[in-house]
């Protein structure tokens, strides 16, 4: 994990920062997704079926379930002191390459694109998000995101 002040933070645009531990993508957290969303469409759930039918011949999570553990792998590869708060402020360019199969394992490559000083206060970061999945050829998702850092 990369530890740096929020003043020192530009020093690393346009480089990789790191990558996260790698984390399993279970059937459970496919269901609790669907759950919480509504999207209860048989690719996600009807292990069966999917098994049958599919051309994954597996359940797969939803991308936007992909796209959501994004701050949760990437708060294991940075770690931006000087700050009192992280604001997921939004996101650019998304798109979601490859599925994730059911008991997958993904974890998420950051690079830094940009840094922007807002105002005396605030700082926006630009990060390329890259959520690879183990022993596959593309990512499962790409996205930049954008996190708003609050100055303690």
């Amino acid at each position: 994990m990369l530890t740096v002040e929020l003043d020192d933070l530009a020093r690393h645009k346009n480089s990789v920062i790191g990558y996260s531990p790698w984390k399993t993508i279970t059937q459970e957290m496919i269901q609790a997704f669907a759950d919480a969303t509504g999207d209860h469409q048989w690719i996600h759930l009807d292990v069966e079926r999917a098994e049958r039918e599919s051309p994954w011949k597996s359940t797969v999570a939803h991308g936007y379930l992909t796209a959501s553990l994004t701050p949760l792998l990437n708060q294991q590869v940075i770690d931006v002191q000087g700050k009192s708060a992280s604001i997921n402020y939004g996101l650019n360019k998304l798109r979601f390459p490859a599925p994730v199969k059911s008991g997958a394992q993904i974890r998420s490559k950051m690079e830094l694109l940009d840094v922007v000083r807002v105002d005396d206060q605030r700082t926006l970061a630009t990060y390329r998000t890259t959520v690879e999945i183990r022993g596959g050829d593309k990512p499962a998702c790409v996205v930049e995101n954008l996190a708003m850092y609050v100055r303690s």
